[in-house]
């Protein structure tokens, strides 16, 4: 039986605390990370690498504070639903790492939860950067603490905005 490849569709995204590259199948996007690395020129963008960065780009212009696309985050069982109990963190808002595995039903998860969290393939669209430790600290962004900061603040200006 011949193997059936999977085609990898990619683009890089500039927002401003740096490149995105956004990955992807022909149906869902698999990963939106930060990345150090100079975007290239021959990138093969989709139908779905373009709406998520459109998306992207829509969410750096205040414009989108909710995201609609098909993900497909490569991971464990207990990642995605801490994946998903990610994806229930309001906008603008924060939780900390007890307060999530409180929610998993196993405080004692603690750890094992802010290690799902550290291994999420889609920032921003799985918000993983609104996790703060129990003290209020920002702790653990794979993306780098100073963009962690900044999207926070971001989002909270822009909720702080959009009231009046």
């Amino acid at each position: 039986m011949k193997k059936r490849s999977i085609d990898i569709f990619f683009t890089w995204c500039a927002s401003p605390v740096g490149t995105v590259v956004i990955r992807g199948t022909r149906q869902h996007v698999t990963e939106m990370l930060f990345t150090e690395e100079a975007p290239e020129e021959n990138d093969n963008p989709n139908d779905v690498i373009n709406e998520a960065k459109r998306q992207l780009e829509e969410y750096f212009a205040r414009q989108r504070n909710t995201f609609d696309l098909p993900l497909l985050p490569e991971g464990t069982e207990f990642q995605h639903t801490v994946w998903k109990l990610l994806q229930n963190i309001p906008f603008g808002r924060t939780t900390s790492y007890a307060a999530l595995a409180r929610q998993y039903g196993d405080i004692k998860a603690i750890r094992a939860v802010g290690s799902a969290n550290g291994k999420n393939p889609i920032g921003i669209v799985i918000p993983c950067h609104r996790v703060i430790g129990s003290d209020g600290e920002l702790v653990g962004y794979a993306g780098g603490l100073w963009r962690k900061k900044w999207l926070l603040e971001f989002e909270s200006q822009h909720r702080q905005q959009s009231l009046f």
